[in-house]
C-alpha cells in the first residue's frame, strides 16, 4: 500500500519559473506607474492647467484620477516585490490561511496571490 506524499512547496524549477513570470509583471508594472507619474508631472507643469475657469474641475478630476491609478500601481508593485521575497525565502505559493499550496493556475493569473481560491471565497 502506498502513501501519496503531500507536496508542501514549490521545487526550484518552479519557483524559477515564478520569478520570471514576476519579474515581467514587475517591469509592466513599473513603466505603467511611471506613465502615470509623467501624466501628473505634465499636468502641474501646463500654464494652462493653472489658469482658473470652468475647465478648472475637469483638470481637477483627471489629476485626482492620475493619483488614485498611481496609488493602487504603487500598491501592485509593493504586492509582486513580496511575492518575490517569498520566492526568495523558499514559501511562495504557500496559502497564509490553509498552509497548502496554492495552484499554479491560480498563481499564474495572480502571481502575488496568497490565498487559496477556496481561502479567498471563505473570507467573503
Amino acid at each position: 500500500m502506498s502513501q501519496k506524499v503531500e507536496i508542501t512547496r514549490y521545487s526550484d524549477v518552479e519557483l524559477d519559473e515564478f520569478r520570471i513570470l514576476i519579474e515581467d509583471k514587475l517591469k509592466k508594472a513599473n513603466e505603467q506607474l511611471q506613465f502615470y507619474l509623467d501624466q501628473l508631472s505634465g499636468m502641474a507643469e501646463n500654464q494652462e492647467g493653472k489658469i482658473k475657469g470652468l475647465d478648472d474641475g475637469i483638470g481637477t478630476a483627471e489629476n485626482e484620477r492620475l493619483t488614485s491609478l498611481a496609488a493602487r500601481q504603487r500598491k501592485h508593485i509593493q504586492h509582486l516585490d513580496n511575492a518575490l521575497i517569498r520566492i526568495k525565502n523558499k514559501v511562495y505559493g504557500i496559502c497564509r490561511v490553509s498552509g497548502k499550496l496554492i495552484s499554479k493556475d491560480r498563481l499564474r493569473a495572480v502571481p502575488h496571490a496568497t490565498l487559496s481560491i477556496e481561502a479567498k471565497q471563505q473570507r467573503k
